[in-house]
């Protein structure tokens, strides 16, 4: 059985179509189209009902999809011990980072990763958060660096790495502009209550902790309207359409910071990975990298 064949299976099955399967894997439609056709030869029997453009399992098809996530997870599994075996630090490492991580923290250490250890294939996939955290408990990428959950699955083993200080900003022309600045009287999180906000979807991490903090009280929080791109709030509360809640990295003049009276509060940034995959060599490296602990490559495979 050809593991090609079962990842093409596989990426069907998870994304509900031959075309996200296909876009998924970097093939052609045809080309998965094929691999199916020969993978439902091999076992005469058909594997998807196909009815229009969507697909579902038959249940011949239910039966082999949890043994293929097996096959291929040990095929993965062997392929990483051998190499790892000689020390090497060579091969995919796969990362899934949200763009707030991947653009504004990240850049520095994969420069020098990639400049230490060219031979390592860098396989990096910008996802949300929340999509990241899922795609590792499924067992697709080596590490995801991202916004950590406020509770975690005790499969996944977290690494903090960063503090994000988030602020409350609205545009300068904005009414809470007036009374909330640095030189002026502060303002109670009842104040926002009166007014629309732009947030992130309810379901981020990053909208939960600032939800809590207004159940605490029992105030209203009036969602307004919803991006998952920071610039994208960004660009909407500089035009004065609500105010937010924004990391200090990505604030500018075209922004104001409210003086909130309230304690600071700390978005913790970090990675994550499966306990029950075995980091490869390269991932290993990169972690201890992102840590800060300079271990020389050759000291840290030797304890491997």
């Amino acid at each position: 059985m050809d593991t090609q064949h079962l990842q093409a299976f596989v990426a069907i099955a998870e994304n509900g179509s031959f075309s996200a399967a296909a876009e998924r894997l970097h093939l052609t439609q045809p080309a998965i189209s094929k691999r199916i056709a020969l993978l439902e030869e091999q076992l005469k029997v058909p594997l998807f009902d196909r009815i229009g453009r969507q697909v579902a399992l038959t249940q011949a098809g239910q039966v082999l999809l949890s043994k293929a996530k097996l096959i291929l997870g040990e095929v993965i599994a062997a392929q990483r011990a051998i190499a790892d075996l000689q020390g090497d630090i060579q091969g995919k490492l796969s990362i899934a980072t949200s763009h707030h991580v991947g653009l504004h923290y990240l850049p520095p250490y994969l420069r020098e990763f990639s400049t230490r250890y060219p031979q390592v294939k860098l396989d990096l996939h910008f996802l949300d958060s929340e999509q990241a955290y899922h795609e590792i408990l499924q067992g697709r990428f080596d590490l995801a660096i991202i916004t950590l959950a406020l509770s975690q699955d005790a499969r996944l083993q977290s690494h903090t790495l960063w503090h994000d200080q988030l602020h409350f900003v609205v545009a300068p022309s904005h009414p809470l502009a007036t009374h909330g600045n640095t030189t002026q009287s502060h303002l109670h999180l009842a104040d926002l209550s009166q007014f629309q906000a732009i947030m992130p979807d309810t379901n981020t991490y990053t909208t939960q902790l600032i939800k809590n903090l207004f159940d605490d009280e029992r105030l209203p929080l009036d969602i307004g309207m919803i991006s998952n791109h920071l610039d994208t709030i960004k660009m909407l509360l500089s035009i004065n359409l609500g105010w937010g809640v924004l990391p200090r990295k990505i604030i500018d003049e075209q922004l104001q910071i409210l003086n909130v009276d309230h304690p600071p509060i700390m978005r913790p940034l970090g990675c994550i990975h499966h306990n029950q995959r075995t980091l490869n060599n390269a991932a290993r490296v990169f972690l201890t990298l992102l840590q800060g602990d300079d271990i020389s490559a050759k000291h840290l495979v030797g304890n491997l």
